[in-house]
């Protein structure tokens, strides 16, 4: 019988998991049509021999017509695979090298640049990201679906943005950024952790030069639920202003400056170790992983962002966006060490400061973020500018956009935070790139530092938020851990007007309580800024958590009177026959140029309420700050006082030290001055004279068994 043409072609499909050598169909769309020429030329070689041994039966034309069906079915599956190409950038289990390279070589110079920008979901729309091939979407601080809006509202922006961002040629997901500082700090009702001042003073630090932290773990397991809260909502890169949004490496030298609370200490060692959070953002790196290549190990991990790049912290009085004057010996050995830690432990991308070194605008200093950054460091993440931070590259900013565009990228800036006017910039690039003013290699080297990060996160696999977590967000085992980081958090400054006769811990069992200062009873100016909006806010209506006040309330014995006045005046609390005071006082919500001071006084009415409170009982000060500010006018007034930075959401941690249940464990990870004529004054300067040195911190004993 007749086994005819097609029974071959079935033993050869049979066989090709047997002889891959011969025919494997190999689903490349070049090596596709190489099989394809050579499958064809066997089927012509074996028909030829099969008629040979029937002419006798058959004649050539039938022969012929045999070649001619062939040659037709070729043709169709010719068809089939230019219809069906495969794409190996769209294959997980190809190499992330390979599927970079096979995407990035697919590009048009219009979609490559779209990957380079970022833009505010403010002027985005699913058409925007689709049409303009935009590669990520940030919410700069504030920047919400709508007031009020939940996790479920959140999911569900995201993803009509995606969409759009799938909806392209290519199908290149978009990455969506976040100022998530201490907390998913724009969502209502998350869980708002310490800012990092206070997360920095949990270390336990001595003065000879040895640093033995106490609790790594509390901070790393802070960040595994930051991340968790984050990844909720599937915004994937944190621009933690931080070293989360964040991650915060900038080691800040004078409290002058308003991005202080966002730094974790004047002294490099502790920010240095403070970048394992990364690891909790972004998972362990598993053991034989190259070191300084990005990592994000699973779809519920988020990318990390080390920030900013590089001396912001000790610009000139501190005042923010200025220039740091300063030697290269110095930037190194304090500015720098901890992006070489983040490098190491995989940091995915870093954001250039606005701030300038010796005069030179960061976002275009080539020598320091091509040079130094991506070839000394050896980091292979992408690099990011600020918030129109290119356009600061001149004075007044935007004054000669193009120069920017061009000095920014040439500098070594792979994505820039337009973020809205977001046609400029990609003109702008487009006509500097035709016109070889940006070499093409440039272009290709940004994105293809961007495509790097969007696979390593697994992003093309799992483009999409899901509800699966957004009830963990607020929920009680993030709440719990946040009051363990603010009770360890706290520095003990003062206690008793002598040694002999402390105050801390209070009797929770007296008959009446005097609370007392404009911070006791407000969750905003607990929070500081960077909370729900970008500067933060004022009162207990714009998102949960316990007030200072109603933690004392809540942890008293039920026959203690608990009277609250936010201003008492000397007479009311003479006459009050109170126990004792507490009185909360400090700083008002600010966040970055906002937030500089050349003064660092407490807020009115502050003074006042001290001396009217601790003039007339014995009293207790907590200071809610982002940084050490004038205090010692008032000390000698102070029985008790408490450095309690700024501790986020969950007041009870205050409490839990307060009356005893735990003990004072934190320390000074910034030195205390007497007066701001001593700024700037950091641990090591000759000058060194501090109200209370780097590293201090008293303690006591809790009055609970454990």
């Amino acid at each position: 019988m007749d086994t005819g043409i097609f029974s071959d072609e079935e033993q050869i499909l049979e066989r090709q998991g047997e002889n891959e050598g011969d025919f494997s169909w190999e689903p490349d769309s070049v090596l596709m049509w190489e099989r394809l020429v050579k499958l064809i030329f066997f089927i012509l070689e074996r028909s030829l021999a099969l008629n040979m041994v029937r002419a006798s039966r058959q004649s050539l034309v039938n022969m012929v017509s045999v070649l001619v069906q062939w040659l037709g079915i070729a043709s169709v599956w010719a068809a089939m695979a230019v219809g069906a190409e495969y794409m190996k950038y769209k294959d997980p289990s190809q190499p992330v090298g390979v599927r970079v390279e096979d995407l990035l070589m697919r590009m048009t110079l219009e979609e490559k640049i779209g990957q380079m920008v970022q833009i505010d979901r403010t002027v985005a729309t699913a058409d925007v990201m689709r049409d303009y091939y935009i590669g990520s979407l940030l919410s700069g601080g504030g920047s919400t679906p709508l007031p009020g809006a939940t996790a479920a509202d959140w999911v569900n922006m995201v993803n009509k943005f995606q969409k759009g961002s799938l909806s392209t040629r290519l199908g290149i997901p978009m990455i969506y950024g976040i100022d998530a500082v201490h907390g998913h700090n724009n969502v209502v009702n998350a869980t708002i952790f310490p800012h990092n001042i206070g997360l920095g003073a949990t270390m336990q630090v001595n003065l000879s030069d040895v640093y033995p932290f106490r609790f790594p773990t509390l901070i790393y397991q802070v960040y595994i639920l930051m991340r968790m809260t984050v990844g909720s909502h599937h915004c994937t890169q944190k621009l933690f202003p931080d070293v989360m949004g964040l991650i915060v490496s900038q080691v800040c030298r004078d409290p002058r400056w308003g991005q202080c609370y966002e730094s974790y200490s004047e002294d490099p060692k502790i920010v240095r170790e403070m970048t394992e959070i990364i690891l909790g953002l972004q998972g362990e790196i598993p053991s034989g992983s190259s070191k300084g290549v990005p990592y994000v190990g699973g779809k519920n991990k988020v990318v990390a962002c080390a920030k900013h790049f590089v001396g912001d912290g000790g610009t000139t009085k501190g005042i923010n966006e200025d220039n740091t004057l300063t030697d290269m010996h110095s930037l190194l050995s304090i500015h720098m060490p901890a992006y070489g830690d983040s490098i190491i432990k995989g940091v995915s991308t870093i954001m250039v400061s606005y701030s300038s070194w010796n005069g030179e605008k960061m976002h275009a200093h080539r020598n320091l973020i091509t040079g130094f950054l991506k070839g000394t460091l050896k980091f292979k993440g992408f690099v990011i500018s600020d918030w129109e931070g290119i356009d600061r590259i001149t004075s007044p900013p935007h004054s000669n956009y193009t120069y920017s565009v061009q000095a920014s990228v040439l500098a070594g800036i792979d994505m820039v935070m337009i973020p809205l006017k977001y046609t400029e910039f990609i003109d702008d690039l487009t006509y500097l790139v035709k016109s070889n003013f940006v070499p093409m290699d440039r272009i290709d080297d940004a994105v293809r530092r961007i495509l790097l990060v969007k696979f390593i996160s697994g992003l093309f696999e799992n483009p999409l938020a899901d509800l699966s977590l957004v009830n963990e967000v607020g929920n009680q085992v993030h709440r719990e851990l946040a009051r363990e980081a603010v009770r360890k958090s706290l520095v003990l400054l003062k206690n008793g007007k002598n040694a002999e006769d402390p105050l801390l811990p209070l009797s929770k069992k007296v008959p009446k309580i005097l609370v007392a200062g404009s911070h006791a009873d407000n969750l905003g100016y607990q929070c500081g800024g960077w909370t729900i909006n970008w500067q933060g806010f004022s009162g207990n209506n714009y998102t949960s958590g316990t007030t200072i006040y109603g933690a004392i309330v809540s942890t008293v014995e039920k026959g203690t009177e608990v009277v609250y006045r936010e201003n008492p005046d000397s007479v009311y609390v003479k006459s009050g026959d109170f126990s004792y005071g507490i009185v909360v006082v400090g700083e008002h919500p600010y966040t970055e140029s906002a937030g500089d001071s050349l003064t660092l006084t407490m807020a009115d009415p502050g003074p006042d309420v001290i001396n009217n409170v601790c003039g007339a009982v014995k009293c207790v000060v907590i200071v809610i700050s982002g940084r050490p500010i004038v205090i010692e006018p008032y000390i000698s007034f102070i029985d008790a006082l408490v450095a309690a930075w700024l501790p986020g959401s969950e007041g009870q941690g205050v409490t839990d030290v307060l009356f005893g249940d735990f003990d004072f464990t934190g320390n000074l990870s910034r030195t205390w001055f007497k007066t701001v004529d001593q700024l700037p004054m950091n641990v090591g300067d000759p000058h060194y004279d501090p109200l209370f040195p780097f590293g201090f911190g008293l303690t006591t004993k809790s009055v609970v068994e454990r």
